[in-house]
């Protein structure tokens, strides 16, 4: 039989071999162009960075939905704190017209129904309405004294706090007057701008005082949203860039992986033939035999 030959046949065994190795890598470009990265198998060590280096990048992603989160919570007290300068305003303004001797008490009165109202409202909004995700945000509960602690970074400890000021503790409302809870100036306030010109005279000091200590407030939630919002720029850069350098590592050469694709193609069809030669050189010489 012609092919008998290729029992002991060094040459069809190399053949063999050489078929083996091209067909093993041919595999191998096809997996890794199918895929378009590496494979463990391909570079342990650069999979392992790269695992690494997208844990990163997708935990940096998380960090900066956190401080989206946190200027959205910043920015919400800052318009209920907008809400409560214009009260504040409104009854300055009050205030100023019940200072005037040409007034009459009944006048006084029409001022202070106004004038009540504006504190009624206030006092609703610092007890309850100013809330964020179901939270109070200017009654005390939030936080504490050392403020809400956001996750900034993919690293353990890189937090930043938001800290807001509570209307209703009695060391907030030190600083607008007399010691008392913030609702109680207001309501104290509020008995004083109908009394006569002297009284409506103190009610004005006691709510600039009041509207320059929001004022300073929303200043500090300010300054605390710019610095989230610098924080937010600073992770998109940064995930931008880790992510640029683990594509780096992990992502396979196109253009080389296509132009050995060819390669092991050509090599495999010709390992291919070699086999067949190699079959056909002991099959001769059982012709020259027989």
């Amino acid at each position: 039989m012609p092919t008998a030959g290729t029992v002991n046949s060094p040459t069809g065994f190399s053949a063999y071999t050489d078929y083996t190795l091209a067909s093993l890598n041919l595999n191998s470009v096809m997996r890794r162009l199918a895929q378009g990265t590496k494979g463990v198998v391909d570079d342990g060590a650069g999979v392992a960075i790269s695992e690494r280096m997208r844990s990163q990048a997708t935990s940096s992603n998380m960090a900066m939905h956190n401080t989206e989160n946190a200027v959205s919570l910043l920015q919400t007290t800052d318009t209920w704190m907008q809400q409560i300068s214009d009260h504040l305003a409104r009854m300055h303004e009050l205030a100023v017209s019940s200072a005037d001797g040409t007034k009459t008490s009944t006048d006084r009165t029409n001022l202070q129904t106004e004038f009540g109202a504006l504190q009624n409202e206030i006092e609703r909004i610092t007890e309850s309405a100013a809330k964020f995700n179901g939270q109070s945000l200017m009654d005390g509960t939030f936080g504490g004294a050392g403020g809400v602690k956001i996750q900034v970074g993919a690293d353990s400890g890189q937090t930043i706090a938001v800290s807001i000021v509570s209307l209703l503790n009695s060391a907030t409302v030190d600083m607008v007057a007399g010691g008392a809870k913030w609702v109680s100036v207001l309501s104290a306030v509020d008995t004083e701008i109908a009394t006569n010109v002297s009284a409506a005279g103190g009610a004005i000091s006691m709510v600039q005082t009041a509207i320059n200590f929001i004022a300073q407030q929303r200043a500090s939630i300010g300054a605390q949203q710019g610095r989230f919002e610098k924080t937010r720029g600073a992770l998109v850069a940064y995930e931008n860039q880790i992510r640029g350098a683990e594509n780096k590592v992990r992502s396979i050469d196109t253009a080389r992986e296509a132009a050995d694709l060819m390669k092991f193609q050509i090599l495999n069809q010709i390992a291919t033939a070699m086999m067949a030669q190699g079959n056909q050189l002991g099959a001769g010489a059982t012709q020259l035999v027989g």
